[in-house]
Formats: C-alpha cells, structure tokens, sequence
C-alpha cells in the first residue's frame, strides 16, 4: 500500500553551507577553434594569453556605411587554434576535479554558437579525448585504491544516498549477478573500439592528498533539455526520436506504433538543491565503464544536419558525475554507519546547443521548433545573468527568473552559492559567424562579472588519521608471521595473536617421534616441556593483561582529559564562532553598503559629468554672446557715427534753408510794407485832393479776373525714406467704399459734405460689407480746443488675410474743421450808389480786410475753401 504523498516541509540545514564573505567570480575561458580552409576569411585573432580581438569582415564594413571599430574582449584565459585538449583541462577541468574529490560541487558548461567546437571540446575525438573522459580518468586515478565494493552507497529517489553494512551489498551485488542481462558493462568486458581512442589518456594525472581513511564510489547519470523537456539519455525503455506529428491544439498525438519518452520532472531537495526524479544513476567502478555509459546516451542524443553544422547538437546534454565518500570506522575495517558522514560532492558538464540564425540555418519545421527552443533557453541563461550581476553590483534585490527554463532551473544552486561555476566560450574566428561571435563576446565578458559564494570545507569526522594503512600494516604483519609459523590465520583476538608474537622466541619442542612402544622418556618430557610453556604463557598472558588494563586506564583518564579538553576548546569555539558570525553579518552590511555607496557614486559622477558638459556649453554659449554683444556695440557705435554726422549734415541744410525762407519772408513782408506805404500814400492824396472829383473805382470785374496770389508755403519738410507700398486690388472695375459712420455721430448741417460714390454705409465694420468693397472710411467726431466740433475722416484699404478673412490698412486722414470768422464783418456792395466821402476807403479796407482773412489750402485738397486736408504716407506693418 502506498503512502500518501504530503509536501515536505522546508527545512534550512543546508548540507554544505557557503561562505558568503569570499566569493569567486565565474571563470570564463575562451576558446578559438581553427579555420575549416586556410583561405577563409577571419574576424577573430588571439592578442595575448588573455585577450582576443574581433573585427567586422570586409562585406560589413560596406552594408554598415563604412563603420569599422575593432573591439578587445578580457577573458581569464584565451587559448589559440593550436592548443590541445591537455593544455585546456589542466587548466579549467582539473581544479573541480579537485574540488569534487574535497566533497565540493562543480559545473563547467560550454556555450557558443553552432559549428564552434563545443561537443568536440567536451568529448573529443578519435586519439584526442575531451575533458568528459580526462575528468573521468582523473576521478578513478585518485581513488582507484580506496573504492568501496559495489552497493555499498546506494542513492536514493531524494537525491541523497544511504550506506549499506556488508552482508546488504553482498545481497544486491548477488542479485545482480544473478540478472541474464548485467545493466551496467563490466569491467573486463572488452572495451567498444569506437571510443576506445578517446579513454586512452597516458597522462595518469590525479589529485594529491586524497583522504586515505575514506571510501569512495562514483555514480553517473546523462541527461538531455530537449524543447524545454528533460529526458533520460540512460532509460533502458524503448527509445524513438520524437515525430512531428500535432493535432489541432498544437499537442502531440500518440498512436499505437509511436509513443514518445516520457520527460522528467525537477524537484528541490532538503538542501535545496534541484535535481531530476527518476533519472538513472549508474555506479561505475573505472573510466572504461563510465565512459561506456556515457556511450551509450549519447547515441540516443538528438542531432540533425543543418546548413552550418553537419552534426549539430539539437539538445542541451548534462553529464553529472556524482562522488559518495564517507570515513572508515575506528579499526579501519568497514564504512562508518552514520549517514551525516556521508559526503556526496557532484561535477555536471554541460554541453550547451549552439545559439543559431533561421535565416542562416534555413531550418524548417522540426529544426526551426528546436532552434527557437534552443535561443529561448539560452536568452533565459543570460538574461538570469544580468539580474545576478545586477543584484551584485547595485545592492539590488530583483528576482532572478530561474524557473523561466529547464535549464537555468536546474543550475539554480549553483549560481547561489553551492559550488564553483566555470564556462568556456568556444567562438569559430570565420567571418560568417561576426554578429553572433559579438553577442557571444558581450555575454561572456558580463558572466565574468558574476560573483558566487565559496562553499564551506567539509567538517572533520574527528577519528584517528591514517588508521586504514595502520590496521592494514598490521594485518600484513600478523598474516606473515602466522605463515611463518603455519598457525591459523584466521578466528583469533588480538591478544592471542599478540601472546603468539611473543611466544614464538621460546626454544622449539623437542622431537615427539615414538619408534618403540616401550619408550618412557620421550612423552614425559614433552609433557614437563608443555607444562612449562604451559606456565610462561599463563604468566605472560596475565603480566600482558595486567598491562592492557593499566593502559586501558590510562587512555580512559587521557580520553576523560581530552574530553574535557575538548568541551573547553568547544565552547570557547563556539564563542568564536558567534563572534566570526557576526562580524560577517557586519561585514555583509558594510558590503551591501560600499555597493550602495558605488551606485550613488556612479550616479553622481554620471551627473557631475553631465552638469559639466552643461557648463562647457555654457560658457561657449555665453562666449558667443559676449562676442555677439561686442560685435553690436561696435556696429551701434559706428551707426551713432554715421546717424551724427546725418544729424549734423541735416542740421546744417535746414539752418541754411530756415535761413533762405527767413530772408524769402522778410523781403515779403518789405513788399508787403511797400505796397501798403503806397496805398496809404494814395489814400492820403485822395483826402487831401479836392471833393468835386470822384475818382473811379476800379472794377470788382477787373478785381477777380485777377488771380489771387497765394503765399509761399514753405517746402516740406525731408521726410523718412518712402515706404513700399502693398499690391492693392485692381481698380479697372472701380472702386467702392464702406462708409463707417458710428451712430454717435453729430450732423453738421454744413454746406459741404463729404460725399463719396458707391459707398455702403454701415454703423457697424462688418466682414460681410469689408468683402465687398476696396475701400474703407470711418469718420470719426471729437471737439477742437477752439470748441468746434472737428471731423476726421479715417481711410483705408482692404486686403483679404491669408486665413480667408479681411483686413484695413489705414492710409490717410483727412480733418474737417468748422470755423467762426474774425471780429471784422464782410461788407456787402452797397445798395445806393450814393456814397458817402469815405465809402471807397471803407470799401478799400474791407478788400484788405478779406484778402488778409484768406483760408489757407494745401495741395492736393479737391474740398473748397475752409477745409485742411493733412495727408500720411502708408505705414507698412510691422
């Protein structure tokens, strides 16, 4: 019956706690693979051990206008076309493989676009193995002595593992001999001649100080992110490649001929750490047989011929090898049955599918399914890398989007802390390949500036060192002289086998052969012989007994000492600890701080910088100015000049013309005195003469045939330079007026009355009576200082607007003023004829009279007598 399933509770006791104090950054290395043909073209050239340069190929230098930036990427190491696969592992391969061994976790992956040498990198070829099988080498030439007999560790479905006493190995170990078909490959089997070339390592490299007094056993498992799905490259089930057939709701449809494998599913462990249910471990016991299985998986992983890549991985592949080890007991003899002894430390080498173009690849159906699939995953792994590296460098505190993908979900350890993380960027130099190379650079120099915590060393078991070397010494010891001696070798305590050591330096017996039945001597002394040796065997068992006793007593006080030893060094331990513990909580927040502080820094230097670009403008700005400003004084200077000397010029031309009107004007009136000195000598003589004579009058005919002489008006004044004037409207259809006359108006009741022809008048200006006229005249009332009402007659033009609408330009006033005559009245012609003797000089005087009391006109004025006609020239608009 099975058991409920219940969520298991969260329970924070990790196994292998990190230190979050020392962290490492991720190691990324770089790899150039070489030319197919010497005579392509290359963008990538290895600069130094550590730099590489990468520089666009000639045709995009021409699509891309001419740009060509040649660009450096830093990785911690570069390794050129020529180096081999030794070179590359000693170097990033072997110090997790160290790790590993030291109960710590690894993960080495390989990224990079299609065609770069990924696969080839991790698993090699014929004669030239990747880092898979050298690690795997490496692992067994370490512990290949100290290897626990099969089924010893057993893991189970929780991703933990179990320590089995003897007697339940040997159960398993015979039942799985006793199965027809061995699921593992044995370790005599002859090896598979098709990857024989790739195992044949010669270098027997290994880790030094390997812990002696533990026991070790290797399992491995080889699984597959194909679509997003996890799969079981080792499942013994039927296994057939996925079919593209889908119904209608984009699912695959299962038949009775096909039925696709079924995908695994990710779960977290009591530690935290993700790992694959149901996935098939295998335990292997030499680099043979754990490359024989990875063999085997990896016929079935999912390759497919594309354009770029003739076998091109469709599938990201996961090799994890796991390393159980616990100590061995206080004799030496047999494992330690305490499962919190048990260390299980794991490597997962990771061989990523190649990010790829469709437009390139020309994939269609499955392919161009995989190949979304395959650049979805590989956006999500970077886009899990700029939120960490975000977080770190910022203080921030955004979630990291593990679950978006299989993939960067079950790595999600890792990047917390649970181990140390490695990446090499394989990179193909021909120019094809310029564009992803670039997106591929860009990523690994932003991995690199990820952090992870170091995980803790593994604590001590606290027994004896170097205890299976002693016990085994010592069993070699005692079976030699046991042979020696032709005893047992075996059912004997080790105070027996100790009495034995020391009873072997007694003299020999003497001969036991009875030839005559009579003989009384031999049997008796081989009796008192016995007896005797019989009694120093007593005596030595009891002094070696009295001896053990007192050293037992003595290691129980020495054990009590040191225990109490060790309760004291333990609390004052733990005093420390606390005081280590807080100084990293104090360490973290001063850390958190600095990055904070960073930030803020950053952000100012970034302000300062900007405000200081801003003041450079300025001040260029305001230097511009200043020499603007400088240029117009100069320019305002040398026009006051220039305006001075017209002043001064014009000055001059009027001093002189007020000087010739001045002297016009007094030659004038010297006429003027003149003519009146002869009329008042004329007058003069007409009184003095006698009265009988009349003299004529002259004929008021004769009088206004005469043309009246009309003062000299002075000339006008210099006026401002003519302004152009608009375009007006046509007048060959004539022109017609809007007369505005307000209805505040006053009639004048005069005689002359200003008339204008086809005019609408109107009391209001109106749109509607603007568009059909040309002209417009508004007249407008207000009172002279005199006290006569004083009429001015506004005229313009009308223009249409650009808007469609109508506009008044105003041109000319024209004023209308009502005057009282003088104190003198007009005299009328007399009625008699009879006069009397000083009619004529009244008469006379009233000629004078009028011709002095003449109304001034200017010229241009049609209007008559006793009206001013004051004309403007146009103002353009501003």
């Amino acid at each position: 019956m099975k058991s409920a399933r219940t969520k298991t509770p969260r329970r924070p006791a990790p196994k292998k706690p990190s230190n979050p104090c020392v962290k490492d950054p991720v190691g990324v290395y770089c790899r150039v693979r070489p030319l197919s043909r010497p005579d392509q073209e290359c963008c990538i050239e290895v600069i130094d051990e550590t730099t590489v340069q990468i520089h666009p190929p000639e045709g995009y230098r021409i699509f891309r206008n001419g740009e060509y930036r040649e660009t450096q990427y830093s990785f911690k190491e570069v390794f050129g076309a020529l180096v081999v696969q030794k070179q590359l592992f000693d170097v990033v391969a072997k110090p997790l493989v160290e790790d590993l061994i030291r109960g710590k976790n690894g993960l080495l992956f390989t990224y990079g676009v299609t065609g770069s040498g990924k696969t080839h990198t991790m698993t090699g070829s014929p004669g030239d193995g990747g880092l898979l099988p050298r690690c795997l080498d490496m692992i067994f030439n370490s512990i290949g002595p100290f290897q626990a007999k099969r089924f010893v560790f057993k893991l189970d479905d929780k991703n933990g593992v179990d320590v089995q006493c003897e007697v339940d190995a040997l159960l398993e170990r015979q039942k799985r001999d006793a199965m027809p078909i061995p699921k593992t490959p044995l370790g005599k089997r002859q090896i598979d001649p098709e990857f024989a070339d790739m195992i044949n390592v010669q270098d027997h490299c290994k880790v030094e100080d390997v812990d002696e007094d533990n026991v070790y056993s290797v399992f491995v498992s080889y699984i597959e992110i194909y679509n997003n799905y996890i799969y079981d490259l080792l499942e013994e089930a039927p296994f057939e490649p996925i079919k593209p057939k889908w119904n209608n709701c984009n699912t695959p449809v299962r038949n009775g001929d096909f039925i696709p494998p079924q995908s695994k599913i990710l779960r977290e462990d009591q530690n935290h750490n993700m790992y694959v249910t149901g996935c098939t471990e295998v335990e292997v016991k030499s680099t043979e047989e754990a490359f024989e299985v990875f063999w085997r998986g990896q016929k079935k992983r999912r390759i497919a011929n594309t354009q770029l890549n003739r076998e091109s991985s469709r599938s990201h592949s996961v090799f994890i090898i796991k390393l159980a080890q616990a100590p061995l007991d206080a004799d030496g003899d047999n494992v330690l049955q305490e499962k919190e002894q048990i260390t299980l430390s794991q490597l997962s080498l990771v061989d990523l599918a190649g990010s790829e173009r469709t437009n390139r690849t020309k994939a269609e159906g499955n392919r161009l399914r995989e190949a979304g699939n395959i650049n979805q995953s590989l956006m999500t792994l970077r886009t899990c890398i700029e939120v960490l590296r975000e977080n770190q460098m910022y203080g921030t505190n955004k979630m990291v989007p593990y679950r978006d993908s299989k993939l960067t979900h079950l790595f999600k350890n890792y990047f917390d802390g649970e181990g140390k993380v490695r990446m090499i960027v394989c990179v193909n130099p021909k120019a094809e390949d310029y564009e992803e190379s670039l997106q591929v650079m860009r990523f690994a120099e932003m991995t690199q500036e990820v952090e992870v915590a170091r995980p803790a060393d593994r604590p001590i078991c606290g027994l004896t060192p170097g205890r299976r070397f002693r016990n085994q010494a010592f069993r070699e010891e005692l079976q030699r002289k046991l042979e020696m001696r032709g005893g047992p070798i075996n059912e004997e305590t080790e105070e027996q086998a100790v009495s034995e050591l020391l009873l072997q330096n007694f003299p020999p017996l003497p001969s036991c052969e009875l030839l005559d039945i009579n003989d009384d001597q031999t049997l008796p002394k081989v009796i008192e012989v016995l007896e005797k040796r019989h009694k120093v065997r007593q005596m030595l068992s009891e002094e070696i007994a009295r001896t053990v006793h007192s050293f037992k007593t003595a290691l129980q006080e020495f054990h009590s000492s040191v225990a109490s030893k060790e309760n004291c060094i333990q609390a004052k331990l733990s005093e420390k600890e606390k005081t280590i513990s807080g100084q990293k909580m104090e360490l973290e927040r001063l850390e958190k701080k600095i990055k904070t502080l960073e930030y803020k820094i950053h952000i100012l230097e970034k302000t300062a910088t900007i405000y200081e670009e801003d003041k450079r403008n300025l001040q260029q700005e305001l230097e511009s100015k200043s020499q603007q400003l400088q240029r117009q004084a100069s320019d305002k200077r040398r026009m006051e000049a220039r305006l001075q000397g017209m002043v001064t010029e014009t000055s001059v031309k009027w001093e002189k013309e007020c000087e010739r009107r001045v002297a016009a004007k007094q030659l004038e009136m010297q006429n003027k005195l003149w003519v009146k000195d002869e009329k008042l000598k004329q007058l003069k003589a007409i009184v003095t003469e006698p009265k009988n004579e009349k003299p004529e009058r002259p004929s008021r005919v004769r009088d206004r045939e005469k043309p009246v002489q009309r003062s000299v008006s002075p000339p006008a004044a210099p006026s401002a330079p003519p302004v152009r004037l608009r375009h007006r409207r046509s007048r060959s259809a004539g022109e017609r007026w809007v007369d505005h006359k307000p209805p505040s108006n006053v009639p004048t009741e005069t005689v002359m009355q200003p008339q204008v022809p086809h005019a609408i008048t109107v009391a209001a200006a109106s749109e509607k009576a603007l568009a059909k006229c040309d002209k417009y005249m508004l007249t407008h009332q207000e009172l002279a200082s005199d006290g006569e009402i004083e009429t001015k007659l506004i005229k313009g033009d009308v223009f249409k607007t650009r808007g469609g609408g109508q506009a008044v330009q105003f041109t000319e006033i024209e004023t209308l003023k009502q005057e009282s005559p003088t104190g003198r009245k007009r005299r009328s012609s007399p009625s008699n004829p009879d006069q009397p003797e000083d009619a004529a000089d009244s008469e006379w005087t009233d000629v004078e009279t009028r011709c002095s009391v003449a109304v001034e006109m200017r010229a241009g004025s049609a209007l008559g007598p006793g009206y001013q006609h004051h004309a403007q020239p146009k103002r353009r608009k501003p």
